[in-house]
């Protein structure tokens, strides 16, 4: 079950992941049923359910306050000073936190009837709640987490839950999350790698530069994915957002960063990750940009499809 979570209100750069999902679902009827990871995933059947167009429009409404907001702090302006913004930021995270228990309750009730469970987002931020409805459900578990950057900024410009702190959050709202293997990242702040380096190897990052020094000094793709799996524990969640890939494959993606992978390779470790008799207990395929072509979402419908095959193959 496919939930839709039409939400960008705390981007930091570029907008439209909040349209994502209704592109994609357009888009997917270009992408055919075969897939050699999964022949017969699809006649077990992939749902979406309908976009929840007050969620959207609450999203819309409070993107705008929120760009406001960062115009204003960017300025360097005291906020203590303007009530106005200081109501706006109030407003931003009481709507933020309303999203995450939006999505919570949805994803338990999907849960609770035996669904398998991907959120399609939307910015990073959308992803928190079904990631509490699923330790909920099954204890402790494993995220691999796919991206440029690490998402461990603590209240990112004033936001609690900012896109750019959906990992900070988790961490520490979710105890059963034991492990956060992040692959691809190349961007990033000293506070977050302070966050890496004390917290006793809960978060282990691979970072784009040394595995892209691991490539050219002859290591294989294999090797590295086989040494990445390791490090997960036996049932994991799959945080994918489109920024780890190579940006032609995202170019309209809201924060795009040089580097990254190609699809193929994302897809390979995560089979290996099913391979390996672990067990995949839920993703979320974030921060797909809207263009003037459907490109982005050609890419994110075909990604999506073969997510869905590999969860139930």
């Amino acid at each position: 079950m496919i939930l839709p979570v039409p939400w960008e209100v705390t981007v930091s750069y570029g907008a439209g992941t909040s349209r994502a999902a209704d592109h994609i679902f357009k888009s997917s009827l270009q992408v055919d049923i075969l897939d050699v990871d999964g022949v017969t995933g699809w006649k077990q059947g992939f749902f979406m359910k309908e976009i929840d167009k007050k969620l959207l429009f609450k999203s819309d409404y409070l993107r705008k306050e929120a760009e406001l907001y960062i115009d204003y702090i960017s300025q360097g302006a005291e906020l203590e000073q303007n009530k106005f913004m200081c109501k706006s930021l109030k407003e931003i995270n009481e709507g933020s936190a309303f999203m995450n228990k939006w999505v919570h309750e949805q994803s338990k009730e999907l849960l609770n009837k035996q669904k398998l469970v991907g959120v399609l987002g939307g910015d990073h931020s959308t992803s928190l709640g079904l990631m509490k409805a699923l330790a909920e459900k099954h204890g402790s578990f494993g995220v691999l987490q796919i991206d440029a950057h690490c998402d461990l900024r603590a209240k990112y410009e004033n936001f609690t839950y900012s896109h750019a702190s959906i990992m900070y959050n988790a961490l520490n709202e979710i105890p059963e999350l034991t492990k956060l293997v992040q692959v691809g990242v190349r961007d990033y702040c000293e506070e977050e790698w302070n966050y890496i380096c004390s917290s006793n190897f809960r978060v282990i990052t691979y970072f784009d530069k040394l595995i892209k020094e691991r490539l050219f000094e002859g290591q294989t793709w294999k090797h590295i994915a086989d040494e990445i799996i390791i490090n997960l524990p036996q049932k994991v969640y799959v945080s994918f957002d489109i920024d780890g890939l190579d940006r032609k494959y995202c170019p309209n993606t809201g924060t795009p960063v040089a580097g990254g992978f190609e699809s193929e390779e994302m897809i390979y470790l995560i089979r290996k990750i099913k391979e390996s008799g672990r067990e995949l207990i839920g993703f979320d395929l974030v921060e797909i940009g809207v263009g003037q072509t459907d490109w982005d979402s050609n890419v994110g419908a075909r990604i999506l499809w073969r997510l869905c095959n590999i969860m139930v193959s």
